[in-house]
């Protein structure tokens, strides 16, 4: 939890009080520390004391050193950090210090010191291993972000001549007159050219899939054949490959047939997440359907099996296949498909649309029509509500707007010029979708797959048998970790919303109070948007 919040606010710190190496050193080596350990301390962790002074100790450093930087910010240093953190090295150091002890204090208020100690001896060495990655992620940091640049991977020009190569002959299958320059990886027509740039050439997508696949395995080994699992990995590169080839040859149709905006705005910037949560997806399912993959249930002779809830199989019953795969709670489906349906939605809807996303409406149906479709298992959460919620959710409004209504300013958004140009019935018709899409199915599905499952799996993999009552202080921090990691540019106060909605939930035990704060909050942030014309906040 500590490794997560540091992680995640940190780099803040670094860029508004100077670029301190310790600090680094230190979140990264605890970072690697809490999650190979994890698996080790996990039963450690169960049912601990919260000291709440602790953390209001945590709370005071933490705004101590948000306070500092918006007060930098509100100055006009926005412009300068660098310069500001490099005259200001001294204080950079104290508000280092500062931070520190705040994640050190929020530690202590989660895991008591004598748990910590027993955790260090658990593990040892691992704690070694951990300082030494932190001291590896520093000193490589430079180096490696250097590496990065196509022009110094001669392993990545040869990805970029390849993928030229390929795509050319596919591109000429539709457009014969298309022009190409081999030496500068340029092509395309005289509406629309493209060069082959490093970041094209797959690389990318290769890593990820490759990490992905690998972790997966790894988490599965139990359940998975080896070595014939192995074989899954390089079939998912080769798709990934193709999937590349296709996106940079349908980029060039796009921009020539259709709209240059679009092909770069909406279709590059989507289609390489589509190609990879298509083959993850695809990728995760075989290796649970495909059998020479995936291990049987092992059984001898007569032998009787005793499963979660008191149910009793004999061997012979397995073998014959009639015993379920005991797994994941079969309510995960209610819980998620609806929040996956409005990720769908937003691939589709941006990679069709250039700097306004006029496809937006379709996120709505999507969510309602999943919603819709798990109604009968949705009616068993509990829907009531008191005024936490709606005192909740004005209280992350306020958070929300703070740092704009603090500076004076509002960033640049494309989105207001092009409201503008559509006719009054289209504007009116996207802004309606806009706002009932976040009041009412957005709230929805977000809490029900961060509150009601994500806070309650990392308690349990029977995660519909956790009240929301007995939601732990670890649980609550991870998934709103993850909440404000999906907000973007927004991912502080992302965090802090996802912190008071779980708190929210957390109070009464209902699904309601988080619904409603989560609706309240994006109800006065749409009034907000059309009275301010603060656009960058949707």
């Amino acid at each position: 939890m500590v490794a997560l919040e540091s992680l995640l606010c940190f780099p803040v710190v670094n860029r508004l009080f100077g670029h301190q190496r310790f600090p680094r050193t230190a979140i990264v080596s605890y970072a690697v520390f809490l999650g190979l350990g994890y698996a080790k301390f996990k039963s450690q962790l169960e049912r601990l004391p919260f000291d709440r002074i602790l953390f209001g100790g945590h709370l005071i450093c933490v705004g101590a050193v948000f306070v500092s930087a918006m007060a930098r910010l509100h100055g006009g240093d926005q412009l300068h950090f660098d310069a500001v953190a490099y005259s200001l090295s001294v204080s950079g150091y104290a508000w280092s210090a500062v931070y520190l002890l705040g994640t050190l204090l929020l530690a202590l208020a989660c895991v008591p010191l004598p748990i910590w100690i027993r955790i260090v001896r658990v593990t040892s060495p691992l704690w070694l291993y951990s300082f030494l990655a932190g001291v590896a992620a520093w000193g490589f940091s430079s180096p490696l972000r250097s590496l990065w640049d196509a022009s110094s991977i001669v392993q990545n020009q040869v990805l970029q001549i390849i993928a030229f190569r390929t795509v050319l002959p596919v591109v000429r299958l539709f457009l014969p007159d298309v022009a190409a320059d081999p030496a500068a990886l340029l092509m395309g027509t005289p509406r629309f050219t493209i060069k082959i740039a490093g970041g094209c050439s797959g690389i990318e997508g290769l890593g990820l899939i490759l990490v992905f696949s690998v972790a997966w395995l790894w988490y599965f080994r139990k359940e998975t054949r080896f070595p014939q699992a192995l074989l899954l990995i390089p079939c998912a590169m080769g798709c990934i490959w193709l999937l590349n080839i296709a996106r940079l040859s349908a980029l060039i149709l796009i921009g020539d047939q259709i709209s240059p905006d679009v092909a770069m705005v909406g279709f590059h910037s989507q289609f390489g997440w589509i190609s990879f949560t298509i083959i993850a997806l695809t990728f995760s399912m075989a290796t649970q359907r495909l059998s020479w993959v995936r291990k049987a249930p092992s059984a001898a002779g007569g032998a009787v099996a005793s499963l979660p809830g008191g149910e009793v199989v004999t061997a012979a019953d397995a073998s014959e296949g009639q015993v379920e795969q005991r797994g994941e709670s079969p309510a995960i489906r209610a819980y998620l498909v609806p929040f996956l349906a409005i990720l769908a939605a937003s691939f589709i809807s941006k990679a069709a649309s250039g700097y306004f996303e006029w496809l937006y409406p379709l996120r709505f149906v999507a969510a309602a029509i999943a919603i819709w479709s798990f109604r009968q298992e949705l009616k068993r959460l509990n829907w009531r509500f008191g005024w936490v919620g709606p005192v909740t959710g004005a209280a992350v409004f306020l958070v929300w707007i703070a740092p704009g209504w603090w500076t004076h300013s509002h960033a640049a958004s494309p989105m207001g010029p092009a409201l503008a140009a559509l006719s009054p019935a289209a504007r009116w018709v996207w802004i309606g979708f806009r706002v009932a899409a976040a009041v009412v199915t957005v709230p929805i599905a977000e809490e029900l797959a961060f509150r009601g499952y994500l806070a309650r799996r990392f308690i349990s993999r029977e995660f519909d048998g956790v009240p929301f009552a007995g939601l732990t202080a670890l649980s609550i921090v991870l998934s709103s970790a993850a909440f404000g990691l999906m907000h973007g540019q927004h991912w502080v106060v992302g965090i802090l919303a996802g912190l008071a909605f779980a708190g929210a939930v957390r109070w009464r035990g209902r699904m309601g109070d988080a619904v409603v704060a989560h609706a309240v909050s994006n109800l006065l942030l749409a009034a907000w948007v059309l009275g301010t014309g603060d656009w960058a906040q949707w």
